[in-house]
């Protein structure tokens, strides 16, 4: 680890509402100039789930995201309150999003979805040995469900088709430990 070469001299709140913060800061950059740097401030953790059966088969969301003016197909995602447990969110979304329950969890990834300028985090479980039940959709939600073969979803990264950070990088890594692993 190394020292933070940056110094704030000042934060200024431009935008707060229950889910980011958008500060705006004097600071001192590293080569000793001075400047301004935005950030947004995400007020929950990002959980996501690849749920995996016995046949290798998973299932992708599909909805209509505002602020991109577009239709994306993503793993099972939503937000985790801080002060929550990632895990309790991220069984509340697959049952949420798929109607999904599964018996066996693992913690597969950790990622900053754009470190550049924001602070938000995501996590991303494995869920498998899964049961079928109802979906719970939010009433902001309008959602479409897809049950597709692991394959398919490595593929669809791979053709452009999803192109949400959170679940192309588990998607990819879990392509990866397949490979290296033979693992289901």
């Amino acid at each position: 680890m190394s020292k933070n070469p940056w110094k704030l001299l000042k934060t200024n709140i431009q935008y707060d509402n229950p889910w980011i913060k958008v500060e705006e800061d004097a600071v001192i950059n590293p080569s000793g100039g001075q400047g301004i740097y935005g950030r947004v401030h995400f007020k929950n953790v990002a959980v996501g789930v690849i749920p995996i059966d016995e046949e290798g088969n998973t299932w992708l969301v599909g909805q209509y995201r505002y602020p991109l003016d577009e239709y994306s197909w993503e793993i099972p995602e939503g937000g985790c309150p801080i002060g929550e447990k990632e895990l309790d969110a991220a069984k509340r979304e697959l049952k949420e999003e798929t109607g999904l329950f599964a018996e066996h969890w693992e913690e597969f990834l950790r990622i900053h979805t754009s470190n550049s300028v924001s602070d938000e985090r995501g996590v991303v479980f494995l869920a498998k040995d899964l049961k079928q039940g109802d979906t719970q959709f939010e009433a902001t939600e309008d959602l479409k469900i897809k049950k597709l073969p692991l394959e398919e979803a490595f593929q669809m990264v791979l053709d452009g088709k999803i192109t949400d950070s959170i679940s192309m990088a588990a998607l990819l890594k879990l392509k990866v430990h397949l490979s290296k692993n033979n693992f289901r």
